[in-house]
């Protein structure tokens, strides 16, 4: 009496490897170029923050403050002109908008829309 042993192959396969490979390897280069747009996001962030953290400042200081904090941080999505500066009982409230677009191939792109206010 002999047993027969059904042996099943575990794993994936070569098409699966490498569909899996090139997915990965997609996204990674939209990660890649996502990435620099957050940190700039970061720098308008702390930039405006610093902006209106100013006790005495007028609409044209405000502006040159984040002009200059732009320059240091290499800032090129938005300047001092594009931001909105209010008044919030008694506070100076710094917000902006801005938009970025990436493009990923052909006619294809990802937009990236980015508003926030100082704190």
């Amino acid at each position: 009496m002999t047993v027969q042993r059904k042996s099943r192959q575990r794993g994936i396969s070569f098409i699966g490897l490498v569909f899996t490979a090139s997915v990965l390897a997609m996204g990674g280069v939209v990660a890649a170029q996502v990435f620099p747009t957050a940190l700039e996001y970061q720098a308008v962030t702390k930039a405006i923050n610093k902006a209106a953290a100013s006790e005495v400042a007028t609409v044209a200081d405000i502006r040159m403050t984040f002009d200059k904090a732009a320059a240091i941080d290499d800032i090129k999505s938005i300047s001092g002109k594009d931001l909105i500066i209010t008044k919030e009982a008694d506070k100076v409230v710094v917000s902006f908008e801005y938009q970025r677009e990436i493009h990923l191939f052909g006619p294809a792109f990802l937009t990236l829309k980015y508003a926030g206010r100082s704190k």
